[in-house]
């Protein structure tokens, strides 16, 4: 994009449901020239803008192979997302972005990739998915473990059949709690995947995305489990104003999570999490 600051117009393509308060939004840029020059990581975001509200940090949640158009999972729990929500197709927003630092997918190559996501947490890691999927000689294995505290809350519940049969993804999913909902798979926290998979720790890369405390126990058990730091990554929220680490309300501890992250290996935030972690 010309400018770091400027939004450029965007037109929501499509909508999809995905839980009573998340939908998946589909973005093309209304200039051609915009949109041809456009392209992103796995795990970086765009700030999305609502003229009159304000803007807002998502991330990007579709296939970054895709040209056509890009995509945003987004939940309903602000005012410029609130406001997002009463959009309907054919309206337009600004954007601006890529922003951040995305998933090192480079890195990760020829090893086995694990991605442990709660919540909507799995939207940044969706783009992760795919672009091993489509690369798929470029990895070792794929394994997904996914969670959400109720069924109902469960994200790209439409993608499931296609990532369960696929050969090339080890898939699990579980949820905190039924509600007395139709449910025949795990019950339980996120970490307690880690038991239904066998993991060659040294050649595994761990991508990690949802509630910090989730995050903080997923860490603690791979590095028992004998996963080095170095191969554990995780991707932090913290409310982003300009994107371009000028004003400082994303700072953590010295680092700024829109320039410095939002994805950081383990030993860089090690000390900032705290000890026990």
């Amino acid at each position: 994009m010309t400018s770091p600051l400027l939004p450029y117009e965007a037109v929501i393509k499509d909508i999809r449901q995905e839980t009573y308060d998340t939908a998946t939004y589909t973005f093309a840029f209304k200039d051609p020239a915009a949109h041809a020059e456009y392209s992103f990581r796995p795990g970086q975001f765009n700030m999305l803008t609502i003229l009159g509200v304000g803007e807002a940090a998502v991330s990007l949640s579709s296939d970054s192979g895709r040209r056509d158009c890009f995509q945003h999972t987004v939940r309903a729990v602000g005012s410029v997302t609130g406001s997002l929500a009463r959009r309907k197709v054919g309206d337009v927003v600004g954007l601006r972005g890529p922003y951040g630092r995305g998933w090192p997918l480079e890195a990760a190559g020829d090893r086995d990739v694990l991605i442990v996501a709660g919540g909507i947490g799995l939207a940044p890691l969706r783009p992760v998915i795919e672009h091993v999927l489509r690369s798929r000689s470029a990895y070792g294995r794929l394994l997904l473990l996914y969670g959400a505290r109720t069924p109902r809350d469960l994200c790209f519940t439409g993608d499931f059949e296609r990532w369960h049969q696929g050969k090339d993804l080890e898939f699990h999913v579980t949820v905190d709690r039924i509600d007395g909902q139709p449910w025949e798979q795990n019950v339980g926290v996120v970490p307690l995947l880690l038991d239904k998979v066998k993991l060659s720790p040294v050649n595994t890369v761990a991508l990690i995305c949802g509630p910090e405390v989730m995050m903080k126990f997923t860490v603690i058990d791979l590095a028992k489990r004998g996963v080095p730091g170095d191969n554990i990554f995780v991707s932090m929220e913290r409310n982003m104003k300009c994107a371009v680490a000028q004003c400082g309300h994303c700072f953590f501890g010295p680092k700024f999570v829109c320039k410095d992250g939002s994805v950081f290996s383990y030993p860089e935030i090690e000390q900032l999490w705290g000890k026990g972690v």
